[in-house]
């Protein structure tokens, strides 16, 4: 490759053909090795299913997972017993999985030994258990499928963050530029599918300059690299319906006698274009290299990444943070040369058997010191839920700036006000990072004359300096405040049994079940509702403040006027409601 041609883009393409049946597959050879290992515990062997004269009929038994699975064992147990036991359930029966398409129940996913069978997708189930009678079959779940790719995708982040799906059943990942960290393009291609084949996946991909050469590839000659300008020679001998074009311009091409994609490349783009269209020319032109869309990646580039791979799996809670700990410290590095701060963290852990599991924390000012970090992924780690469940070990640890910010110079000799700034916005961090940034919040006052609408709860890690600049109504010298100190958010009702006057406050109220005799009253003070916004639907309410004969103070209100806006439907005044909406200190 030439100098210039070392920054093109390359995509890696993966299609996972059969994903629908080896999903239902993998789960199911997953329970029978659990079975399996548990009647070990116990002094039971294994149960032989599907063996004639020595188990259950076969409307029970669970048909295993191909025969290139392997699973993880923990503890005793014999591995190699529970692979044949897979595979001999495996290969007994083929598999198909059917979902209705216009009211017809069609083939949708078909396993290796359906094929050998003589089965196709597409097939009418009825076609099939006739051509087949000894069938096994699943209805489809397309929910499920998709997070089985999601979950393939997150395991293919460890290879590039740059991952975007390709429904229904592929992957493209951008690995411009990373290929040389796996030893090369094609050494990185056998790493992904082998694992893949080891999980049970079957498995088709390739890598090209353009992500619909690369896909094109994956359906009929897996396994190819292709080099830079080399897309067209390379497509060219495959069929047109590789490129995965609508079934009836497929179609219309074979009718025109142009079988392949190299038939269709000898034509002229207009030709094309006036027969099938503007967006198959395009399709065409990026199979062959003329140019590229771009992929749309499941999560957007972190500003900053760094992360550590080890030879031997790593399960320690002590190794695990000293990896983070050091990780921090390459990361503050990578940020302090353009003087930028993390507001943003994200601590990815591969594990071995394909999960992944990440950890977020956010800021309120930008951070640069790499003790910071370590204590805010502690304080997350010891607040999560669900533990940090290593399994059999990590063997990728990443840490990642997802947002960054320019830091800017402060006084910090003299000025004591940046050092509190300082220590409440660490404590903020802190807090969030135990419970969640959403629970610890600032309030912000708004143009409303609304009690509930006057003031806003924001996020306190990224709105403390608006909260702190906020200009409040001042309260007026020896006067009691106007509002109550504890305001709820939804009023709550009252029972009122009677008032002085319809207008008037209340003697007495009921709130929880208990009674309140109200001795002393201030008000009412009337606010009317934004007729604008509420389409008159609101009713004017009339606040009071009261005390009981206790000391407590109420926020109370009337929701309506007596003989204005409380009538019934004959036209006749009926009895206001009445709610408590806070408490003064």
């Amino acid at each position: 490759m030439s100098a210039n041609s070392v920054n093109r883009r390359r995509i890696l393409s993966l299609w996972l053909p059969r994903l629908p049946i080896d999903r239902i597959k993998r789960k199911l050879a997953q329970d029978i090795v659990s079975q399996a290992e548990t009647r070990e515990v116990v002094g039971l062997s294994p149960p032989l299913w599907g063996r004639v004269g020595e188990g259950g009929s076969h409307e029970h038994r669970p048909w295993g997972s191909p025969p290139s699975l392997t699973l993880p064992h923990k503890g005793g147990g014999n591995p190699s017993a529970h692979a044949s036991l897979t595979n001999e359930v495996s290969n007994l029966l083929p598999s198909v999985v059917v979902a209705k398409d216009h009211n017809a129940i069609l083939l949708h996913a078909i396993d290796e030994a359906a094929v050998r069978a003589g089965l196709s997708i597409g097939l009418p189930l009825a076609n099939a258990r006739a051509i087949c009678p000894e069938l096994t079959v699943y209805d489809a779940d397309p929910a499920a499928d998709l997070k089985t790719l999601n979950d393939i995708a997150d395991w293919c982040d460890r290879f590039t963050p740059l991952v975007a799906l390709d429904p229904p059943y592929g992957l493209f990942l951008d690995i411009t530029g990373c290929a040389h960290l796996f030893g090369g393009e094609r050494a990185l291609l056998q790493i992904v599918i082998n694992a893949l084949s080891r999980r049970g996946f079957a498995v088709s991909a390739a890598i090209a300059g353009t992500s619909i050469a690369a896909r094109t590839l994956t359906r009929y000659a897996s396994g190819q690299v292709i080099a830079d300008g080399a897309e067209a020679e390379a497509v060219g001998p495959l069929p047109v319906s590789a490129l995965g074009a609508d079934p009836a311009v497929t179609t219309g091409l074979r009718r025109a006698g142009l079988k392949t994609i190299g038939d269709v490349a000898s034509r002229a783009p207009h030709e094309i274009s006036a027969r099938f269209g503007a967006d198959f020319t395009t399709l065409l032109g990026h199979a062959l290299g003329r140019g590229d869309a771009p992929i749309s990646p499941r999560k957007p580039l972190p500003d900053y990444i760094v992360e550590k791979r080890f030879p031997e799996p790593i399960a320690t809670d002590t190794v695990i943070a000293l990896t983070l700990s050091s990780l921090a410290k390459m990361l503050v590095a990578a940020m302090k040369k353009q003087g930028k701060g993390a507001r943003q963290l994200e601590a990815s852990f591969f594990r071995t058997d394909g999960a992944v599991r990440a950890i977020m924390v956010e800021t309120g000012r930008p951070v640069t010191r790499p003790e910071m970090i370590d204590r805010l992924f502690r304080e997350r780690l010891d607040a999560l839920n669900d533990p940090l469940d290593p399994g059999f070990g990590f063997d990728l640890i990443r840490l990642a700036a997802g947002r960054t910010e320019i830091v800017v110079q402060q006084q910090r000799d003299l000025d004591t006000t940046v050092h509190d700034n300082d220590e409440i916005s660490a404590l903020i961090d802190r807090i969030a990072a135990r419970i969640g940034g959403k629970r610890v919040v600032v309030h912000l006052p708004l143009g409303s004359h609304i009690p509930e609408r006057s003031a806003l709860a924001l996020p306190a890690q990224h709105h403390l300096a608006a909260a702190s600049a906020a200009a409040w109504p001042e309260r007026v010298t020896g006067e009691p405040p106007l509002r109550p100190l504890r305001l709820f958010e939804r009023p709550e009702p009252i029972k009122v049994p009677f008032a002085s006057v319809p207008d008037g406050p209340p003697h007495q109220f009921t709130w929880r079940r208990a009674l309140h005799a109200v001795v002393r009253v201030e008000g009412p003070e009337r606010i009317a509702m934004e007729w604008w916004k509420q389409d008159g639907a609101a009713l004017t309410r009339d606040y009071f403040r009261v005390e009981d004969a206790e000391g407590q103070r109420f926020w109370i209100f009337r929701d309506g006027l007596y003989e204005n806006e409380l009538r019934d439907e004959e036209g006749k005044p009926v009895p206001a409601n009445w709610y408590v909406h806070g408490l003064f200190a």
